[in-house]
């Protein structure tokens, strides 16, 4: 009975997550909406601070290397923040339960050329919960959430979204 269960809730979870990475959403978030700040270790194990990117638009997004749509951003975020390295900062939050174990192999054979730290309770609540990933924010420079995107976001919205804020 308590394999059944689990399966049963193994598949729950890949329905969201698929169900967000076939129908995308995206929303547009009251500019009153401050970013959570948090403090959270890069697969470095130095103590990333996400305030510290004030005065930049961040790409904040919750992901894990097992999952499909999220993997298949990662060659466009890794092309974002090549080109516009300057103004942005892209970071990867790895809901990944296995943390370094897994997360720094991955890293390191996909060339990732951006920040990704690993995930606790208090950021994944502070950001509403992350029912489903990918879940991605776009902050303005100002600190403020401007953008949601749960499920696969095509590079296009993530570039508009950099132009309209930087």
């Amino acid at each position: 009975m308590k394999r059944n269960k689990t399966v049963y809730i193994a598949v729950i979870g890949l329905l969201v997550t698929f169900g967000a990475y076939l129908f995308g959403t995206s929303s547009k978030d009251s500019s009153s909406n401050i970013a959570p700040d948090f403090s959270l270790q890069d697969i470095n194990g130095k103590t990333l601070t996400l305030s510290d990117y004030k005065g930049k638009v961040i790409i904040l997004d919750f992901w894990a290397t097992w999952c499909p749509p999220c993997r298949q951003e990662i060659p466009e975020f890794i092309e974002l923040q090549e080109r516009y390295k300057d103004d942005l900062i892209v970071i990867g939050v790895s809901l990944d339960r296995d943390g370094p174990k897994a997360v720094v192999p991955f890293y390191k054979e996909n060339g990732l050329n951006y920040s990704v730290v690993y995930a606790d309770g208090a950021v994944v609540k502070a950001y509403g919960g992350v029912q489903s990933i990918p879940t991605t924010f776009v902050i303005d420079k100002d600190f403020h959430i401007q953008r949601k995107y749960v499920g696969y976001t095509q590079q296009s919205k993530f570039i508009a979204d950099i132009k309209a804020l930087k």
